[in-house]
């Protein structure tokens, strides 16, 4: 191939990669212009005495004796906005309950239950959390959801409902503090994190478009009656980001949603090492069971162009290009329009820094690096997006 043939390829190539990525820059850059506008991080409060028993806490269970423990002492350091603590348990069998009963000793407000037999076409952490809301005190106006691996702070329960009342919100999620232990896990976890701000606007901001609302069933936040309403968990029933699916099914209804800050509220060991994080998160992280199949290919060109290519054509030019003097106009203009993406991404990685519990980790400074990880991270979603779960937390799914 004649130099001049191989700089008219080269043009070419670049021509169509600007032709898919600014149109992509242009979406991310729209979303990244909110950041100043979203509510502040969600701050730890006492409660106050209109708050007396507002507040349903259920925890869905299965073989969580090994995290939740941290979980268990934070909710007794919850005031009296908190009724009751109703942990509903799937039959586990590593000695969950005896925790949960020896929590119940010192504090009346535990409650232990089992759920039913799982019904076809359940998930099971959307049936666990269902009993749990059906059988809950018809006298508390909100219920709030909580996973097994949070960490609450104390004066979480209360400062997320003063919240939500100022807010008038009728559901709200809270992103919570990551806390990374494994170098691996250090440089992957942000990586996968980053995918979700990519796609979404930054927690904290209002999402006026149903579809594009995004949640936390971690720390799920819920007015009884609103939840009532729209049948409990029954319209997420069979999904595997029942938080997102539920969040959206109601934002239709025209209830106010919000997605929060919480990382001083609360912390979350998810997963142990970078094969659990890409094997266990990365199943749901596509969020297809809430998402249209147009929306969903939509977001991963998106990812595509402005997470999973940057680096990618930057180490390209860096490598193998001639000299920047020999590079024609569109290789020029790609090449700048990519170091900006990368700009941008290293200076999300400084905003979402505090997001992230790094003290005891072993090799911490891995998650400075997490950008490199962006290509995996990307191929994760495009695998996850066209694969359903067979299996999730020790169940198995026809």
């Amino acid at each position: 191939m004649t130099n001049d043939n191989a700089l008219i390829l080269e043009s070419a190539i670049s021509l169509l990669l600007l032709l898919i990525q600014v149109p992509a820059t242009a979406i991310l850059f729209s979303r990244l212009l909110k950041g100043p506008r979203r509510h502040p991080p969600i701050e730890p409060q006492q409660p106050t005495l209109e708050l007396l028993g507002r507040v349903s806490v259920v925890v869905p269970t299965l073989n969580e004796a090994l995290r939740i423990s941290p979980l268990l002492a934070g909710l007794s350091q919850q005031s009296y906005e908190v009724r009751e603590i109703m942990v509903v348990d799937s039959k586990s069998s590593d000695g969950t309950p005896d925790l949960v009963k020896a929590s119940q000793q010192k504090d009346p407000r535990f409650r232990l239950m089992t759920d039913d037999p799982l019904p076809s076409g359940w998930v099971g952490r959307p049936w666990a959390l269902h009993n749990g809301f059906l059988y809950s005190s018809e006298a508390s106006q909100w219920f709030l959801g909580l996973d097994a691996d949070i960490q609450p702070h104390p004066g979480l329960v209360a400062g997320l409902v003063k919240t939500a009342e100022a807010q008038g919100y009728d559901l709200v999620s809270l992103s919570p503090q990551f806390i990374l232990k494994y170098p691996g896990e250090c440089w992957l976890q942000p990586a996968l994190l980053m995918t979700l701000l990519y796609r979404f606007d930054p927690a904290g901001i209002n999402t006026e478009q149903p579809e594009r609302v995004m949640a936390n069933g971690q720390c799920f936040l819920c007015r009884r009656s609103v939840l009532a309403a729209v049948g409990g968990y029954s319209s997420a029933r069979s999904s595997f980001c029942d938080d997102v699916t539920l969040a959206r099914n109601i934002a239709i209804q025209g209830y106010k949603v919000g997605f929060l800050d919480g990382a001083k509220v609360l912390k979350v060991r998810m997963y142990e090492g970078a094969m659990d994080t890409w094997k266990e998160w990365g199943r749901s992280l596509d969020l297809k069971d809430a998402t249209s199949r147009s929306q969903l290919w939509g977001d991963l060109w998106l990812l595509t162009s402005v997470q999973g290519l940057p680096f990618l054509i930057v180490l390209t030019f860096l490598l193998i290009s001639p000299p920047l003097s020999h590079l024609p106009t569109p290789s020029l203009l790609l090449l700048g329009l990519n170091l900006f993406l990368v700009i941008i991404r290293f200076a999300m990685l400084i905003a979402i820094a505090p997001s992230y519990d790094r003290t005891n980790a072993k090799g911490g400074w891995l998650f400075w690096l997490s950008p490199l990880a962006d290509p995996l991270a990307v191929l994760r979603i495009f695998l996850s997006a066209f694969r359903t779960p067979r299996e999730w937390r020790g169940r198995k799914y026809t």
